[in-house]
């Protein structure tokens, strides 16, 4: 019996968005949780993670001020991401034990709010191994 591939899903999947820029994300997130491991506070790993994107040339701003719009209209309050990298993913850092829902639909709600697609949600304080989710809109 042969089994039928749909391909246009098959593409759909194979379709990462950001593939090459993710990669090297990640990269820079494992390196500071091989070094520094779990137990400290987010402010630590945000400051070694901003030292590391610098070492791999990754672009990066670090909490820059994002405009939030309301149906349509621009709020007074703003948000300001952990990392923007390559001016198109937002990274947000935890230092807690475990993820939770709340944490995943913070960061969904930064990328409806901005229009950015894609968010990386990362979680230093977990162990034996960091967590990150990307979150797509």
């Amino acid at each position: 019996m042969k089994e039928e591939v749909n391909h246009e899903t098959l593409e759909k999947h194979e379709k990462i968005i950001y593939k090459e820029e993710c990669y090297a994300i990640q990269g820079a997130i494992f390196e500071v949780y091989r070094e520094m491991g779990c137990g400290f506070l987010e402010s630590v790993y945000q400051e070694c993670l901003e030292k590391e994107f610098q070492k791999l040339k990754i672009p990066f701003f670090f909490q820059k001020e994002l405009l939030l719009k309301y149906k349509g209209e621009i709020l007074t309050q703003k948000y300001k991401p952990d990392f923007i990298c390559f001016d198109k993913i937002i990274i947000e850092l935890k230092a807690v034990t475990e993820l939770n829902k709340e944490h995943k639909a913070q960061v969904f709600n930064y990328l409806k709010a901005t229009s950015l697609k894609l968010g990386v949600l990362v979680n230093f304080g977990h162990y034996p191994k960091v967590q990150i989710e990307r979150i797509i809109l």
